[in-house]
């Protein structure tokens, strides 16, 4: 895929000394996966065990950096702010910093020079969505492709994020986060825990987002039937 500019995405920074301990009693991954070149996918759960957020989190600028959907990272503020009560750490929107995709490939061919401005790091949810930075938006490129171009082949790949599972919506096993490698079975509670964990070990998750093709696509949240028989 060509190098592109996520302007649909926000960057949020939650640092101090309890930084990780409060995200890891919160998020539906294992936080301890987290390390310099490598980044998570996890979740926000509501307490029913549905997805209200989901982000990819990754370590750089001093902090605990989350790329989230930018139309939902006010209310995802909102809510960590919520939940921090007296733990030790701060939580931020930093709005200098754009998330990007595949710099290594921008036609300038000075990958070397932009990786050394960046955090970067794979895609945990499929290898195929290429290399993921997080930078300043002041010294990456920019002749670069928009969202719409990542969008079109994140979803010919049949990765699934944000508007695809609304909010409050889809449980978290039903949407496909595991298979993302989203969610850790081993770790300690969190958000939603315990129904999540309960729909794997009796295999009830009895939903699935999946690939279709059309000549013409109806408008969202339009039902889709087969002889009567409503399919999602």
């Amino acid at each position: 895929m060509e190098p592109a500019y996520l302007e649909d995405r926000a960057v949020l920074a939650v640092t101090g000394p309890e930084a990780r301990g409060f995200l890891q009693g919160l998020i539906t991954n294992d936080i301890e996966g987290l390390s310099p070149g490598r980044g998570i996918y996890a979740a926000l759960l509501t307490p029913q065990g549905k997805i209200a957020f989901d982000f990819l989190i990754a370590e750089g600028e001093g902090a605990i950096l989350l790329d989230c959907a930018a139309g939902a990272a006010e209310g995802l503020l909102k809510k960590l702010r919520l939940y921090r009560l007296r733990a030790k750490v701060e939580i931020e929107l930093r709005e200098q910093l754009g998330v990007y995709v595949n710099l290594a490939g921008h036609p300038e061919n000075r990958p070397a020079e932009y990786a050394a401005r960046a955090v970067t790091f794979p895609d945990p949810r499929n290898a195929a969505l290429g290399m993921r930075s997080i930078a300043s938006r002041d010294e990456m490129p920019v002749r670069i492709a928009t969202a719409a171009v990542y969008h079109a082949h994140r979803l010919a790949l049949g990765v699934p994020e944000g508007d695809d599972f609304g909010s409050d919506r889809m449980f978290a096993l039903d949407a496909g986060l595991d298979e993302l490698h989203g969610v850790s079975f081993r770790k300690g509670c969190y958000v939603g825990q315990e129904l999540t964990a309960r729909m794997k070990h009796r295999g009830t998750a009895r939903k699935r987002l999946l690939l279709v093709t059309a000549e013409k696509l109806p408008a969202p949240d339009t039902p889709v039937t087969a002889n009567g028989v409503s399919l999602g």
